[in-house]
């Protein structure tokens, strides 16, 4: 019975070993923040422990000091959200410097501007006004607004307009206006605060077209005929296009059943044949020429590329003596055709 109560003593203080305490003592108060979940020890190192036991020593204390983060974090204030319990953290106290710069302030737009100038303050303005005509509340603004005068079912022609004219389509060409007018000023916004430029009329001008775009443009103007360019006469000295796509010409889907059969042979036998395609007049002459260095070498000479290049260098081989006859031949033509 005794050995059983100290084996059991023994098992459970083996085990509590290997849990160590929460409790950590630092000679000098650790530094925790728990905004941001920072924790700085001005301890000194024991330099003798960090030579010797660099892991263990560095382990053991990182052990310490996150022992000592958790002990302040559980000793924060608690709240249940969706049946988890966190942990509140306070207000951070060490000033972490920014990862970018500080974001730069957006150029005024040219209504902003003007509101500025004439003291114009910004205020949100109701979804639904009092419509007089209808006598109801009607949007401001989008469909069934108030006020709407494109739904009106008469209009009074002005005394200086044409009576012949629809004041009716007048007036959607007048609201078309205004929606491109507001739809320029809001791209010329952009291209203000891009620091780029936006025509008054018309399309953005392009960039200088390079040389394929000029080829590739003449090409198709000259295919956009009836007959896709075939009686276009060329000009003269017109060299052909460049960098045109060819139309792909497929195979039939039924033919010669015999071409494709050795068609497939002819590719089954270069994947199965490793050996490389022998070229026997090549091998013959490189065997030829490597038996006579080897004679020329045996009787104390040299092989064939070193007396080519030495003939070529004091003037005995065929290269410079053709260059010699060149010559010489150039010069008697000179001397029979002298000049006058």
């Amino acid at each position: 019975m005794d050995s059983l109560v100290q084996s059991v003593l023994k098992s459970s203080a083996e085990k509590e070993s290997k849990y160590k305490t929460t409790e950590v003592v630092k000679d000098i108060e650790v530094d925790i923040d728990e905004g941001h979940l920072l924790a700085v020890d001005p301890n000194p190192l024991d330099i003798k422990l960090l030579r010797s036991e660099r892991d263990s020593y560095l382990k053991a204390l990182a052990r310490n000091d996150t022992q000592l983060l958790i002990n302040k974090i559980w000793e924060l204030p608690v709240e249940r959200v969706e049946d988890v319990i966190v942990a509140k953290l306070p207000e951070p106290r060490t000033v972490v410097p920014r990862e970018k710069p500080l974001p730069k302030e957006k150029p005024m737009t040219k209504w902003t501007q003007y509101a500025r100038e004439k003291g114009i303050n910004k205020r949100k303005k109701g979804r639904m006004v009092w419509d007089e005509t209808a006598k109801e509340w009607k949007p401001r603004w989008g469909y069934k607004r108030a006020g709407d005068d494109t739904k009106d079912w008469l209009i009074e022609v002005p005394d200086t307009a044409d009576p012949y004219e629809d004041q009716f389509a007048k007036r959607i060409k007048a609201k078309k206006e205004r929606v491109a007018k507001n739809e320029l000023q809001r791209l010329r916004n952009i291209a203000r605060n891009m620091k780029g430029k936006v025509p008054g009329v018309g399309l953005t001008p392009t960039d200088t077209p390079d040389k394929d775009d000029v080829s590739r443009a003449l090409h198709l103007a000259r295919k956009s005929t009836a007959s896709l360019g075939k009686f276009t006469q060329e000009l003269p000295k017109e060299k052909p296009a460049k960098h045109v796509g060819k139309k792909r010409k497929f195979e039939p889907m039924i033919g010669n059943f015999n071409e494709e059969k050795k068609r497939a042979l002819d590719i089954l036998n270069k994947i199965t044949n490793k050996q490389p395609t022998l070229n026997i007049t090549q091998a013959t002459n490189q065997e030829i020429y490597t038996e006579e260095d080897q004679k020329r070498i045996g009787k104390g000479g040299r092989n064939h590329l070193e007396g080519k290049a030495e003939a070529n260098k004091t003037g005995t081989g065929r290269a410079s003596q053709k260059e010699k006859a060149g010559v010489e031949k150039a010069m008697v033509k000179r001397d029979e055709h002298p000049s006058s």
